[in-house]
């Protein structure tokens, strides 16, 4: 049995503060509860290996809001070295590189010449194409240049009716052309904007203007952890959204000044407002954990 190491014991922790379960950390990280059991134990052994450990440890961390650079910082007598296990895999690449027999080595030596050869082929017919193309272009070009305009001949007393009438036809158009310059222009609506007004670490504020009500819709295309509150920290919805149960949550803020929306797992985590997908300042592959705000201001503001 296992002693929880000064790392598992602070991972652990959080966790419980955060309220979270270690089967809704592995739902949140896709990482199996054993795996997720082991770090808090200290016990790497059942891993696949120290990449895997550190990158487990760093999605943890995210999960339960906390540094992952701090802890490897703090923490890097406790934390495995991936380095480690890259040396020998460099060297085993090399002694199999040696070990190719004569033959492979001539097929390797002829191959760049073979593919040279076939790539200048390729470019000589190409270029044997285009000539061909605008060669032929041209030619029907000419054909069409020799030969005489056609002259539309008409009897006296047709050209006066044609111009009388083109006549009366300028006319109405400059009639419609005042017309409609006196109409006055109506004033167009100015389209909702959704923009970044600062980002810091895991925490992106967006401002909402020219906007006739304030909807937010979050959507989970996998399962995710979500946290919905106004400003002034009142909670509209707290849990768990997946697909093929409650995957969606919609709260009207047009009455509320700012949203704030916290997400545990970003990547399968969709947010809208009023319809408009938001783009998150910090890439979700990135940051696991990212908590939003968004600022409503409206027109007289």
């Amino acid at each position: 049995m296992f002693e929880l190491t000064e790392l598992g014991n602070r991972l652990k922790e959080a966790r419980l503060e955060k309220g979270l379960s270690l089967d809704d950390l592995q739902a949140v990280t896709k990482i199996q509860k054993r795996y997720l059991s082991g770090i808090e134990e200290g016990n790497y052994s059942t891993m696949p290996g120290d990449f895997y450990v550190r990158a487990f440890i760093k999605q943890y961390s995210e999960a339960v809001g906390v540094d992952p650079d701090e802890i490897f910082d703090t923490y890097k007598a406790e934390i495995p070295s991936a380095y480690q296990q890259d040396l020998p895999e460099q060297l085993s690449r090399v002694k199999s590189r040696k070990g190719l027999p004569e033959g492979s080595s001539k097929i390797l030596g002829v191959l760049p010449k073979v593919l040279t050869w076939v790539f200048v082929i390729g470019i000589a017919a190409f270029i044997y194409f285009l000539v061909q193309h605008f060669t032929g272009n041209n030619a029907a070009s000419n054909k069409n240049q020799d030969k005489p305009p056609t002259t539309i001949v008409k009897p006296p007393g047709e050209e006066q009716k044609d111009d009388e009438k083109d006549n009366g036809n300028n006319s109405g158009t400059d009639g419609d052309e005042n017309k409609k310059e006196e109409e006055p222009a109506e004033p167009e609506t100015p389209a909702q904007e959704l923009i970044v007004a600062e980002s810091s670490g895991r925490n992106s504020t967006y401002d909402l203007k020219n906007a006739e009500k304030f909807e937010v819709k979050v959507v989970s295309t996998g399962e995710t952890w979500v946290s919905i509150k106004n400003g002034k920290g009142k909670s509209f919805f707290q849990g768990m959204l997946a697909v093929g149960k409650k995957d969606s949550e919609t709260v009207d803020f047009s009455n509320e000044a700012e949203a704030v929306i916290i997400v545990g797992r970003t990547v399968d985590t969709e947010i809208y407002v009023n319809g408009q997908k938001l783009d998150y300042a910090v890439p979700a592959t990135e940051r696991v954990r990212q908590d939003i705000t968004i600022r409503y201001i409206k027109g007289n503001e």
